[in-house]
């Protein structure tokens, strides 16, 4: 039986949480909080599951609660958040602080809202109730970043990693990540700083969410984060994050000025997607890494296929026990496509060096 905590302010949005999961024989709600003090308490007392978290509410918003639970009796927490660029930004720091994943729901909570979003929790919450037990150690660690949380796991002794030859400073760095980016993803940036070459990240987010995101990355890192815009040019240093539901393909107009342009692909299971995105820059004439970081799924694991086959180009993924969950790089890594397994800080650190420009040296002229 999963064991669900609720916590709004709104009654009505308990109410309609409750009435989303009674008709589920496997989901027990066993409290409800009005308050984040309140969440904070019942959470320590009861124990739950899953909890889901409104992000406004008053005594202490979901930001604060979030990251009292974290720190002393980490749960999965699912962030309800309401599609407004402030929200957004909110949500985007719980997610940071440990909250494992999020629904967005429309500012005015109206019953065909409710029935849509219903499936995807009660999806969601049985999934990261079996992840429980998993998950624990590694939230802790992410919302309170420590050692554990910056090496990783020791190299599994059957990975089978790619030989990738020393070859010319990438021009281009291409991303793919998921759930748990929000948490990992400043780790990366803020090892790795500003890059000689332009790096696109396609994070798995609805619209509304991308844009606070990028803003957050800016201000944490303090490099050139933006969200992605059609017919963008590309510059050295940019840290691009894809616009949220949308898709984004790499071309490259005249040789040596890569461009970005939207372009949707319907086919496409999730948005955005980071196997499109791998695809156009296999068509770049620049080398070009790949990194395939937390998330469900497989997405960025047929791209890094195609990168491999026609660039033999460096994939790196993140490594599977730093992960919150592990889904996209392990299906790169089983795939014998990963050319390094590495935890996010490594990560950073692997592309600051392998995205150094390199300078034809000079010779003086005897006399």
């Amino acid at each position: 039986m999963i064991r669900l905590l609720i916590s709004d302010d709104s009654a009505f949005m308990r109410i309609a949480i409750r009435k989303m999961v009674e008709s589920e024989p496997d989901i027990e709600v066993v409290g409800e909080a009005k308050t984040g003090q309140m969440c904070v308490e019942l959470a320590r007392e009861l124990k739950p599951d899953v909890i889901t978290m409104d992000v406004e509410m008053p005594v202490m918003d979901g930001l604060e609660a979030t990251r009292q639970i974290m720190a002393a009796t980490p749960c999965p927490i699912i962030m309800l958040s309401s599609l407004t660029e402030r929200n957004s930004v909110t949500t985007i720091r719980a997610l940071e602080l440990g909250a494992v994943d999020f629904i967005a729901k429309k500012s005015s909570f109206v019953q065909l809202d409710i029935v849509q979003i219903g499936a995807d929790l009660v999806e969601k919450l049985r999934y990261w109730a079996k992840k429980k037990t998993r998950i624990s150690t590694t939230l802790r660690n992410i919302s309170s970043p420590g050692p554990a949380a910056l090496a990783g796991g020791a190299p599994a002794a059957d990975r089978q990693l790619r030989n990738v030859p020393n070859g010319p400073s990438a021009g281009l760095v291409v991303m793919g990540i998921s759930t748990g980016g929000p948490a990992t993803l400043p780790m990366v940036l803020k090892t790795m700083g500003r890059l000689s070459c332009p790096m696109v990240v396609a994070q798995h987010m609805p619209p509304m969410f991308t844009s606070g995101f990028a803003s957050h990355l800016r201000s944490e890192t303090g490099l050139d984060v933006l969200e992605s815009a059609d017919q963008m040019e590309l510059k050295p240093g940019m840290v691009v994050i894809v616009k949220g539901g949308t898709d984004v393909v790499v071309r490259e107009p005249f040789p040596g000025k890569l461009m970005l342009y939207q372009k949707t692909d319907p086919n496409a299971g999730i948005h955005p997607n980071a196997d499109v995105l791998f695809r156009s820059a296999a068509a770049a004439s620049c080398p070009v890494i790949a990194v395939v970081m937390t998330g469900m799924g497989s997405d960025g694991m047929l791209g890094a296929k195609d990168l491999v086959a026609r660039k033999n180009a460096h994939v790196i993924a993140q490594d599977p026990e730093s992960c919150i969950v592990d889904g996209m790089p392990s299906s790169t890594i089983n795939a014998g496509l990963a050319s390094a397994v590495l935890a996010p800080a490594e990560i950073g650190t692997r592309l600051s060096r392998l995205c150094v420009s390199r300078t034809t040296p000079s010779f003086k002229t005897a006399v």
